[in-house]
């Protein structure tokens, strides 16, 4: 999966501008599920341009810089719901914390278990960042239809991070066994 169609899917809802899809999409909505910086969502916005995805017109403001303001092309809304369609591959998974823990033979169980501690409050502020969205009442049936499969994702996140919590307590405990 590409960034390219996480801001088609944000675009088919309404036209916005780069900084629009990064303070109001990304940063509000799927921050947990794909993170994105202003730099990679302008190159991205500059590339689905040029395959001719999104349209592209700037808003002229006066007391401020101009805006580009991107927008759907039929094009681009064929190729969101092909991709829609497809099945994705399981994601390759890169685990910085388990890159570490197959070097760290050398040091010390307390210097591990103190790296997995560091590592289970993390995990823990991200399962209360994923409690504290909010989903607000909707009355029609498509805002009531996304907000279920928001929340089953939001399920998901939650689930994985207690499992990796749970993970992260037992690998904690042997190693305050062995020493």
């Amino acid at each position: 999966m590409s960034l390219a169609y996480i801001i088609l899917g944000f675009l088919q809802k309404e036209d916005m501008t780069g900084y629009d899809l990064k303070t109001n999409c990304f940063d509000q909505c799927i921050a947990h599920l794909w993170p994105a910086d202003q730099g990679q969502i302008y190159k991205t916005l500059d590339k689905l341009f040029e395959q001719g995805w999104i349209n592209c017109h700037v808003e002229i403001q006066h007391d401020r810089p101009n805006r580009k303001v991107y927008s759907l092309t039929e094009m681009g809304k064929t190729e969101f719901v092909r991709w829609l369609q497809s099945p994705q591959p399981l994601p390759i998974v890169r685990e910085p914390l388990l890159v570490q823990l197959f070097f760290a033979a050398q040091l010390s169980n307390e210097a591990i278990a103190s790296l997995l501690q560091q590592q289970l409050a993390a995990h823990d502020e991200k399962i209360s960042s994923c409690e504290a969205i909010n989903f607000p009442p909707v009355e029609d049936e498509l805002g009531i239809r996304e907000q279920l499969i928001h929340r089953l994702m939001v399920e998901l996140i939650v689930r994985r991070e207690e499992t990796y919590i749970d993970w992260l307590k037992s690998a904690i405990k042997m190693l305050e066994v062995e020493n």
